[in-house]
């Protein structure tokens, strides 16, 4: 299984996608970041995608699946991390991954560990 999550502008949640990314036993990671992000801690594991979250959502969401579908291979689904971000970029790229199409598995790490939800 692959894992995507994606990282916003609000750095109090990047912990819990650091934490997903440094121990997902995973094929790969593709995190996908607003272009104003800068300082995550990406490890060298990591397909960086940077995407405008300002345009409009119909099209980040072309946006989105255009970029991930040249990164997710041909797994039937992703272990995906909404963690990080807002609504709008929640919605674009849980469209995104539902067109290419994959399935999604909502993960979180917990005190437990890592944790699907879904």
């Amino acid at each position: 299984m692959e894992f995507v999550a994606f990282v916003g502008e609000d750095k109090e949640n990047w912990g819990q996608v650091t934490a997903l990314m440094n121990r997902m036993d995973c094929e790969k990671i593709v995190i996908v970041k607003n272009n104003k992000v800068s300082g995550f801690p990406a490890s060298s594991k990591c397909e960086m995608i940077d995407v405008d979250t300002t345009k409009p959502l119909v099209e980040l969401k072309k946006e989105l699946m255009t970029k991930l579908k040249e990164r997710i291979g041909m797994d039937f689904e992703v272990a995906l991390s909404i963690a990080s971000g807002n609504g709008k970029e929640h919605m674009a790229i849980i469209s995104a991954l539902l067109s290419i199409p994959v399935g999604i598995r909502l993960v979180i790490f917990s005190k437990n560990g890592i944790e699907f939800v879904n």
